[in-house]
């Protein structure tokens, strides 16, 4: 993975693998819509897929380590960068990425012929290389504060793993999918914590805005670590009023963190307003997952995780694709009218598929409303920012 200049300079192939984001942001986009198209009919039983998981544990895998795999990857390899002065992994190691990512997509696919055991090296093996390649640009990058990321893909790592040999093991994953949402739900108040307010404080000042968001501190840290020992029982499956408690109290004080940032004030500007937006859905599932625990009777475990995954998780991840993609191909930092869609599709699929909960005589309806409005909202990614992911760098 070892690069100079030179070779960055001199790639002169497909536009798509001269940054990480570029393919994998599209991948991700791609698997989001072909992924969730099937997922009623896999859930209904009217079409039948070779995989050895279940219909809902290949959904939940799919979904935490197929997309939203790509997507953290996407991001990282256009972060790390940027974080270490180093040049971004680029060309024909980058391909071989997004081929390993590729080639677990089919592997899971595929299991039920292959056997789970060689579909589970195949697939655990992306996640494994992608975080060896995040560690050494880290650390030749002298940029030790951010090894905390790379730890973090490092467990969602090992959740894959163990997701596998959960589901061989008992026929489901249930605890192993409760870790990939966390970890991925951690890396957001850790990331977005950060990002977030720094966005709002660029356009507030462009707009010479009198507000300020709060910068990142040592009230924030001491949130990380409550939402940590929140999220840790959780994961376990331990319902008790200690769990349930300490997930109202991390979804509070979540809150409480987006409160300082000011996204009030970043309402002309939605693709700033998206970003809150998401986070205050990630706090939200927090309370929705603390209600369940204590209150089984009036929320559903499904909603809550629901909330985390098409709320919280579907519209930060939809929210930083859109924005680095126009960021880092040279275009203006805005969401236009299809943008906008893009993120309400997202909404619209997070409200259906929770009410499905609350109104189970329409589950079926509701599961294939939630599905076409993820499914369009990935369509419009794919078509308004596919062609920007594919083409070659801008000039600025």
């Amino acid at each position: 993975m070892k690069r100079t200049a030179a070779t960055q300079r001199a790639w002169t192939g497909a536009g798509l693998w001269r940054n990480g984001f570029r393919a994998f942001f599209l991948g991700a986009g791609l698997w989001a819509v072909a992924a969730v198209a099937i997922w009623p009919m896999l859930f209904s039983g009217t079409v039948a897929i070779p995989t050895a998981l279940t219909p809902v544990a290949w959904h939940v895998h799919e979904m935490l380590f197929g997309y939203g795999a790509a997507v953290i990857a996407g991001f990282l390899l256009t972060a790390i960068p940027n974080w270490t002065g180093r040049l971004p992994v680029a060309g024909w190691p980058l391909a071989a990425l997004a081929a390993l990512w590729l080639a677990g997509r089919i592997a899971v696919f595929l299991s039920a012929w292959t056997g789970w055991v060689a579909a589970a090296v195949i697939d655990t093996a992306f996640l494994a290389v992608f975080a060896t390649v995040a560690a050494g640009e880290v650390a030749a990058g002298r940029n030790a504060r951010n090894f905390k990321v790379v730890a973090l893909v490092a467990l969602l790592a090992l959740g894959n793993a163990a997701f596998h040999v959960e589901a061989a093991l008992t026929g489901d994953a249930a605890i192993a999918g409760r870790a990939g949402i966390g970890v991925i739900v951690f890396l957001i108040l850790l990331i977005g914590g950060r990002v977030v307010p720094s966005f709002t404080h660029n356009w507030l000042a462009r707009v010479d805005h009198p507000c300020r968001p709060v910068p990142f501190g040592r009230a924030d840290a001491a949130v990380m670590v409550l939402s940590a020992g929140a999220l840790i029982p959780w994961i376990a499956g331990i319902g008790s009023p200690v769990t349930g408690g300490l997930l109202l109290l991390a979804g509070a004080a979540n809150l409480w963190r987006l409160s300082r940032w000011r996204g009030w004030a970043t309402r002309p500007d939605r693709l700033v307003l998206v970003l809150h937006a998401a986070f205050l859905l990630t706090a939200a599932g927090f309370l929705a997952a603390g209600a369940h625990v204590l209150a089984p009777d009036l929320i559903a475990a499904a909603a809550a995780i629901h909330i985390w995954a098409i709320g919280g998780i579907g519209m930060m991840t939809l929210a930083m694709m859109t924005r680095a993609t126009l960021g880092h191909t040279g275009r203006a930092l805005a969401a236009g009218p299809a943008t906008q869609a893009i993120y309400l599709g997202t909404a619209a699929a997070m409200l259906a598929r929770v009410a499905v909960e609350f109104w189970p005589a329409a589950a079926m309806p509701l599961i294939h409303a939630a599905a076409l409005a993820w499914t369009m909202a990935f369509v419009g990614f794919v078509i308004v920012f596919g062609p920007m992911l594919a083409a070659a760098a801008r000039k600025r």
